[in-house]
């Protein structure tokens, strides 16, 4: 499908109404949890998560002192983001931005990219048109004098287009250690398709987030504020408030554990009882024995020789890697 091209100044989102966008999703969200929770094991994806009230808890989350991703990426950035784009050699970029969240590390590229004199067009990208508008209002706040284009599409169609309408490099953004969302095979897929959306001498700044100790992954997961557990549980109070869902929240529990042979972190929602579940948009009763589990997501971590293995059979050259001094998380900038 084209995408559609948001340019800031002119603030124009077209094509579906807001009702038609609302049914279409709640379609999607609809389709995806009878078939996740037709399945055996159980299954819901990560990327329902992001409802206005899982956004607001993401955002929690990220100032809990056990979870440490967030603020070491950003001090990553702060540290090195300069030394990172000094050799781009070009006077202006595209800064495309998959998955930008708050923007608050984009914020850092931008000014380590200003400071180095570097005209900067931002594209997020995103498929969702809320989180798009919301992103080219909040960087469009903080610079007003940036020009933003946002792009409400697939990543692949957007980069696709993008790679078709501009005259000047692009540096892609994937941080967050989003990639960890995918296992081996996708991440491979995902990065190859990423690679044939850019043109040769284009580069990606990808954020990793490294293996640990292990009680370090699983205090990140379990935080003893219990936010990371409403976060989980949100998944189930969507298909509530969305679908007519029925479950009732305090009969179940968030469960995440590291898979030491997958090397991923691994969250859950496991029944406390048996219970019987209607969703009224389903027109569907799904039973549940006791104790039986929903997978919500992978998250899984990598060594360095990874990073290297990955970018190699994605056919990416690694410019340079940047980490912090515990080794918890990297940075790596690759190029077409």
């Amino acid at each position: 499908s084209r995408p559609r091209i948001d340019l800031v100044v002119e603030q124009t989102f077209t094509n579906l109404s807001a009702a038609d966008v609302v049914v279409d999703e709640r379609s999607a969200f609809a389709e995806h949890v009878l078939i996740g929770l037709s399945e055996q094991p159980r299954r819901l994806s990560s990327r329902y998560f992001y409802d206005a009230r899982g956004s607001a808890l993401f955002e929690e989350i990220m100032t809990l002192p056990e979870y440490y991703p967030t603020r070491t990426e950003a001090a990553i950035l702060k540290a090195h983001a300069a030394e990172m784009f000094a050799h781009l050699d070009a006077p202006s970029i595209n800064l495309v931005d998959l998955g930008a969240g708050n923007a608050a590390k984009t914020a850092i590229v931008l000014d380590a990219l200003a400071a180095l004199g570097v005209s900067v067009r931002y594209v997020p990208i995103d498929i969702s048109e809320a989180a798009i508008a919301g992103c080219v209002s909040g960087v469009g706040a903080r610079f007003p004098q940036l020009q933003i284009q946002g792009i409400v599409a697939e990543y692949g169609v957007g980069l696709n287009w993008l790679a078709n309408h501009t005259d000047r490099p692009t540096v892609v953004l994937f941080l967050g250690s989003n990639i960890g969302n995918f296992d081996v095979p996708r991440a491979k897929g995902f990065l190859r398709r990423l690679w044939s959306g850019l043109n040769a001498g284009d580069h990606v700044l990808i954020g990793f987030d490294l293996k640990k100790e292990i009680d370090i992954l699983l205090d990140a997961y379990n935080d003893a504020a219990g936010v990371t557990a409403s976060f989980n549980l949100n998944l189930l109070h969507r298909i509530n408030t969305e679908l007519g869902g029925h479950f009732p929240l305090d009969r179940w529990r968030h469960f995440a554990t590291y898979n030491v042979v997958s090397g991923a972190m691994e969250s859950f929602l496991v029944a406390m009882e048996r219970q019987s579940v209607r969703i009224d948009e389903l027109d569907l009763v799904f039973e549940f024995r006791a104790w039986e589990a929903i997978h919500t997501e992978f998250s899984y971590k990598y060594l360095l020789s990874d990073i290297t293995h990955l970018a190699e059979a994605t056919h990416f050259r690694i410019a340079r890697t940047d980490g912090d001094d515990r080794g918890w998380f990297a940075t790596s900038l690759w190029q077409v």
